[in-house]
Order: structure tokens, then C-alpha cells, then sequence
């Protein structure tokens, strides 16, 4: 049986995980499509109909009102007003019209409709129209409003990016959500790496139970801590004469709450290491600092990507501690508050939100497929043996 033949000779078990990894990719493909194909509409394209008919066009309901009775002309025995409703609308079509608002659809294109009284009306799918009367029309009498259901070819824009990036403050919260994420992304690891090293191959008293400190730290609720560190945070800052809410707070904040399990990630990496490298760079001399700076870093590249991915999504996508640590003026604001904001003062906005939605999770996206190739090979490590 050849390489090709097996492969395909797929058993139920192997055919689960496929559909089932194909049901997980497209549960999260489909709403990622939907927001990155509604921030290229305008808010009239989202208003009348859903992200997925956006290849297709639109139809949408627009009120008119026909040409003045200075603009009649006699032909014959009746006197018309001509025009065309779609003259500040080039691209658009007429599907239907009418005359009334609850009925804006009455009559189809090209259709000739009775509004009584010896008036009619004819409107073509261009937009051109011609309205009909067997007397004059008066001098006073205002122009008629109608109804038109216009159809509109797929039109894309990225005036929603330029909104969110400009006048919505956006582009200085996501500068803030930069300045927040990498510090608090580096920091931990590069703390974490040092004590991982020490709890994997230094002895020391103690390190059995620092080893169940750090576990048992894992499990803590982050929001059991905010409201005493924010009280310590205050007090410092009352001492030192020095505001609480600064960059370096938060990013101590976030060092904090990451540790513990970076901490056990990075051990369960480092301890699975092969224990001939490390004899060996000790018989031949060296110090703790260089063996961990010259053959356990970089060995330990897939556990340091792994748990980069996590913590920078973990920090980027936080609101609760940016809110708390760093507050929500805005030279400080994050881009999650930001968004928090526009909910609350644009609920109606949907292309604004649709945009800053995509904005948040761009960065994110690049950071994980370009360490992704680590994640599992950094999580798995150390799960067979131990030191």
C-alpha cells in the first residue's frame, strides 16, 4: 500500500479530530469574517442587511420628493413633471417604490401606479420618473414624497478605520495597549526563566514547597488581590510623593499575576531538559548564570514563546487591572477601554465598532501564527518526565 493510499485510509477515531478541528476553525473563522466584512460597509449597508449579503448588493428603503410645478410640461392632454430620483445616487437601481410609508414597496419598476384623482406615476429601474396629471398642477402645491427600495452594488470603504483611528481616540489607545503589553510581557518571563532554572537544577532548602507555592498560587482569583495591591499601590505613592496609576504599576501588576504560572510552565520545560548537558557544562566549569544564559535559554525558546503568546493575549485583552492600576483618563486609557467606552456612547454605531473590534484582535493574530509553531511543543514539554 503506498504512502498516499494509507494516508487516506482514515480510521473513525482519526476522522472525529478532523471534523471536529473543522467544526472548532469554522465557529471561529465565521465571526472574524463577519466583523472584518462589516467594517468595510457603511452604517446605511449594515443597517438593511446582514455582513454575509455584502458580495451581493443591498436594498435599501430612501425617501424623495419629485420635481416642483414650475417644472411641468403639457403633453397633449396632461401635464408631466419628469426627473430622476437616483440623480444624487449614480450605481443605484430602482426595485420598487410607493407612496406611502408603510407601504414603500407597493409598486414595482417600470410599473404605472394610480394615486387617484387623475394623478399617476411611473418610475423606471434607472431612476427616472414621470408623474402624471390630466389637470395642471397648482402653483403652491408642494412636491410629492414618495418611497423608493434602490438597490445598491457591493461597496467597500475603510472611512470606519480611518473614523476609529482618528477622531474616536483609538490610535493613542492602542499606543497606550502597546506601551502596557510588552513590558508586561517581558518582565515576567524574564523573572520566571531565572526561577524555573533554579527550581529545576539548583538544590536549595525549600524548594519543594517553593515548587507548591507557585502551583497553589495559580489557582488564586486575580480579583482577590486587586483591592490590597491597589491599597499598597496608594500608600507607596502617598510616601514617595509619586502618582499610583503609572506605566511601571501596571506593569508590575500584570509581572505578578503572570508569574506563577510561568514560573510552572518554564520548570516543566527546563527540569525535562537532558541532565548529561548540564553535568557536563559543570564539570567543565561553569557557573549557574552561564549555564542557564548559554544552554538553558536557548533551549528553552518553544516554553518562552508558548507562554509569550499567552501572557500578551492575557495582558491586551485585559480591562479589569488596566482600569484599576492605570485608570481611564485619557493619556493612559487602553484600547479595551476605549472600545468599553464606545459601546456605552455608540451602541447604534455598528461600523465603528466592527472596526475597533478588528483593530484589537490585528495585533494579537500577528503574534500568535508567527509563535505558534512553539505553543505545543512548549506546552507538552515536561509532560513525560521531570527533574
Amino acid at each position: 500500500m503506498t504512502r498516499a493510499a494509507s494516508y487516506f485510509k482514515i480510521g473513525p477515531a482519526r476522522l472525529f479530530v478532523h471534523f471536529c478541528v473543522l467544526v472548532i476553525v469554522i465557529i471561529w473563522l465565521v465571526p472574524t469574517l463577519g466583523i472584518f466584512v462589516s467594517a468595510l460597509r457603511d452604517r446605511d449597508q449594515i443597517t438593511v442587511s446582514g455582513w454575509w449579503t455584502a458580495f451581493a448588493g443591498s436594498t435599501q428603503t430612501v425617501a424623495a420628493r419629485l420635481g416642483t410645478p414650475d417644472q411641468q410640461k403639457q403633453e397633449g392632454d396632461i401635464f408631466v413633471i419628469t426627473g430622476n430620483v437616483l440623480a444624487d445616487q449614480p450605481g443605484r437601481s430602482v426595485k420598487a417604490f410607493g407612496v406611502r410609508v408603510q407601504q414603500p414597496s407597493a409598486f414595482e419598476a417600470g410599473q404605472t401606479a394610480d394615486l387617484g384623482d387623475g394623478a399617476s406615476l411611473l418610475i423606471n429601474s434607472d431612476g427616472s420618473y414621470r408623474y402624471m396629471k390630466n389637470v395642471a398642477f397648482a402653483p403652491d402645491e408642494r412636491p410629492r414624497r414618495i418611497y423608493v427600495a434602490a438597490s445598491a452594488p457591493p461597496e467597500f470603504t475603510l472611512a470606519n478605520y480611518k473614523t476609529v483611528l482618528t477622531s474616536e481616540g483609538i490610535g493613542q489607545s492602542f499606543i497606550n495597549s502597546l506601551t502596557v503589553t510588552i513590558p508586561a510581557t517581558i518582565i515576567p518571563i524574564l523573572i520566571a526563566a531565572f526561577a524555573a532554572y533554579a527550581l529545576s537544577w539548583m538544590e536549595f532548602p525549600g524548594r519543594a514547597l517553593l515548587i507548591a507555592l507557585v502551583v497553589g498560587l495559580i489557582v488564586v482569583p486575580l480579583q482577590m488581590s486587586l483591592i490590597p495591591l491597589l491599597r499598597l499601590y496608594n500608600e507607596i505613592g502617598t510616601a514617595i510623593g509619586q502618582p499610583s496609576k503609572t506605566y511601571p504599576g501596571i506593569w508590575l501588576a500584570h509581572t505578578a499575576f503572570g508569574m506563577p504560572l510561568a514560573i510552572y510552565l518554564l520548570r516543566a520545560y527546563i527540569a525535562g531538559l537532558p541532565k548529561e548537558i548540564i553535568e557536563s557544562a559543570r564539570v567543565d566549569g561553569a557557573s549557574d548564570f552561564e549555564i542557564f544564559t548559554r544552554i538553558v535559554l536557548p533551549l528553552s525558546f518553544p516554553a518562552l514563546a508558548s507562554f509569550a503568546i499567552f501572557q500578551f493575549l492575557w495582558v491586551w485583552n485585559d480591562l479589569l487591572v488596566a482600569m484599576v492600576f492605570l485608570g481611564t483618563d485619557k493619556d493612559h486609557l487602553v484600547l479595551t477601554g476605549a472600545l468599553n467606552a464606545l459601546l456605552g456612547s455608540r451602541g447604534g454605531n455598528w461600523e465603528i465598532l466592527t472596526a475597533s473590534a478588528f483593530v484589537t484582535i490585528i495585533i494579537p493574530l500577528l503574534v500568535f501564527f508567527s509563535l505558534q509553531r512553539y505553543l505545543v511543543r512548549g506546552l507538552l514539554a515536561g509532560s513525560v518526565k521531570g527533574g
